[in-house]
């Protein structure tokens, strides 16, 4: 027995000497990755940096398969399997890609090959860490909090890079940058078309990716796969970033979330490739795809970053109808939340089955007993309701306006859509900001306050806080002590949280454009106001005024992105909560509310 535990005393010291060995060449890799894709180096550097670059994806190839040989239970061990499989493969492609027709070998050329396999492989090793977190972390909200703010950090760091920009940006602007992709804002303090280089683009993509799902999101996903399932720790701490009440198949919830929107995008921009070709018949077909991609998630995520300067208004390209309409459903989705959608799809599942029992003359199939929920329905009908109404007042109201420049009836009609849209948490802009009227101003400030539905990619106070507190106005009126909609009483608990998160909603919205007035006093309250709401419902619709703004207002509207994104009421509840339930009440008393 003394020699077993001998044994395996060795071993662990092995593995633990190996995973630290490892996570140094891991910071290595990534110090190369920053040096290749960020900084431009002479012909020179870059050979060495090819060799270094070989030697380290070799080395981490031979620590993995050495702690597959000493390790024998781990419950990562799936997950180092696939990464020798990677490292092997990558060592075989620069192999391959470095011998060139003359007879010698070009690691330079090769090292491009394999930066997107590093770039994945480091990826995966997130997932051990992240479990390593929930062991530390007993806050599921701090952890949430952390994983955006380091994203944001990185990013920024990214942003801030030679080969990142045409010229550099402060540090201010970076991070504003960052934090706007990361909170799915799209607010911008420079021309993001012309100011950031390709690389610079990607950055920013990726940012609003995981901005818009969720690093945790993305780590689960990948973890369902190569761990082969879920713990119920994982899946307790990951169902609060998910807004599941079901802790069992929360990761599963995860691989079809990142499914979904992964085949929504590429929809999109298959739809916005074809769309845009007269526009850009004369530019390279990679340019092309990336441009469609680029625009695809952002209008999934509901980020309302563009490359183009002017937005969708840049000249040609505000008058592609198609290209407005598959962006603005492209938002639709991504803001009508995953659980609707999939309590939706279920819905016409389970019709389908009926119709084909009945056409098939087979065994009766019994529909689930109310299938479409009552919030799938309260969030349906207020998204219908406010885009109908947006879309009618926009036509009438600004028909000798912003869309006189539309000919055709159709295209004004389009143009009224996207803008009833686009405010609900997107961004994008078809008409030129700057010449709408009050009343339009007035009203995309409610829309934007309202935003999109709850376990979305979009921001606000949601669409179903918004219609709780709405029925409870007629609730009150009629005398009632609940809210009832079609023979069911919403729980007490949602309308607090309703109210809870209006009222600190306005509260930190009042905070900023205070903070900001004081700051830009030669500057128009209304402009104010309108960027503040932007910034905290992650609109991203602007009247100009932010990028004129100085680093004072500019960190303001950074912190107010950043609890717009992580939802404030969540933070709050994740840190004062307390673990232990109180079975006893205080006596009642009624305070005068008139």
């Amino acid at each position: 027995m003394a020699k077993e535990s001998s044994v395996y005393s060795r071993q662990d010291n092995i593995d633990k000497g190996l995973r630290w060995s490892m996570l140094l060449i891991h910071w290595v890799a990534v110090g190369l990755l920053v040096l290749d894709l960020g900084f431009s180096r002479s012909v020179e550097a870059k050979t060495v940096s090819a060799f270094v670059h070989m030697g380290v994806i070799i080395l981490l190839l031979v620590l993995g398969l050495l702690r597959l040989y000493y390790v024998k239970k781990d419950e990562n061990k799936s997950i180092i399997q696939i990464g020798c499989w990677l490292l092997g493969l990558m060592v075989v492609t620069n192999i391959i890609g470095a011998w060139n027709q003359a007879g010698g070998w070009d690691f330079v050329g090769a090292r491009a090959l394999s930066i997107p396999g590093i770039l994945f492989y480091l990826f995966l090793q997130l997932i051990p860490s992240i479990r390593r977190l929930y062991k530390i972390f007993y806050n599921p909200a701090l952890l949430f909090v952390g994983s955006f703010a380091v994203v944001t950090i990185f990013g920024a760091i990214l942003l801030k890079l030679p080969k990142a920009t045409i010229g550099g940006i402060s540090w201010v602007d970076a991070f504003f940058t960052a934090s706007s992709a990361v909170s799915v804002t799209g607010l911008a303090v420079v021309d993001t078309a012309t100011v950031f280089t390709r690389f610079g683009h990607w950055v920013i993509v990726v940012l609003i990716q995981f901005g818009g799902l969720g690093v945790l999101t993305f780590t689960s996903f990948f973890a369902y796969f190569f761990k082969g399932g879920s713990s119920f720790r994982e899946g307790l701490y990951v169902k609060d970033f998910l807004s599941s009440d079901n802790v069992s198949n929360v990761l599963r919830l995860a691989v079809k979330i990142v499914a979904f929107t992964l085949t929504i995008e590429a929809i999109g921009a298959l739809l916005i490739f074809s769309f845009t070709d007269t526009m850009q018949s004369n530019m390279a077909t990679n340019d092309r795809v990336f441009f469609a991609l680029f625009h695809a998630v952002s209008a999934f995520c509901n980020a309302g970053f563009s490359i183009l300067t002017n937005g969708l208004y840049e000249s040609g390209y505000r008058f592609l109808y198609g290209f407005h309409l598959t962006t603005a459903f492209l938002l639709i989705f991504g803001g009508l939340g995953f659980n609707i959608i999939f309590n939706f799809y279920s819905y016409f599942k389970a019709l389908f089955l009926r119709l084909k029992s009945s056409i098939l003359l087979e065994e009766p199939f019994l529909m689930p007993v109310r299938t479409i929920t009552l919030n799938s329905r309260i969030v349906l009908v207020t998204s219908l309701i406010l885009i109908v109404v947006g879309t009618i007042f926009m036509f009438f109201v600004e028909y000798n306006n912003v869309l006189a420049e539309h000919t055709s009836l159709w295209g004004k009609l389009v143009t009224a859509f996207f803008c009833a849209v686009t405010p609900r948490t997107a961004g994008f802009n078809s008409v030129d900001m700057g010449l709408l009227s009050t009343p339009t101003i007035l009203l995309t400030l409610l829309l934007m306050w309202i935003g999109a539905s709850p376990a979305s990619t979009g921001g606000g106070i949601k669409t179903s806080t918004f219609a709780i507190a709405t029925l409870n106005i007629f609730s009150v009126a009629r005398g009632k002590y609940f809210i009832e909609i079609g023979k069911r009483e919403i729980a007490d608990q949602s309308v607090k949280r309703a109210f809870a998160i209006i009222s600190i909603s306005l509260i930190i919205i009042g905070f900023a454009v205070f903070f900001v007035s004081w700051f830009e006093p030669d500057k128009d309250l209304m402009g104010i106001a309108f960027e503040c709401f932007s910034a905290y419902s992650t609109v991203g619709l602007s009247l100009n005024l932010t990028p004129k703004f100085g680093d004072a207002s500019k960190i303001t509207l950074m912190l107010v992105m950043f609890l717009g994104r992580i939802g404030t009421i969540n933070l709050l509840i994740g840190l004062v909560r307390q673990l232990n339930a109180r079975n006893y009440h205080y006596p009642v008393d009624n305070i005068l509310i008139n």
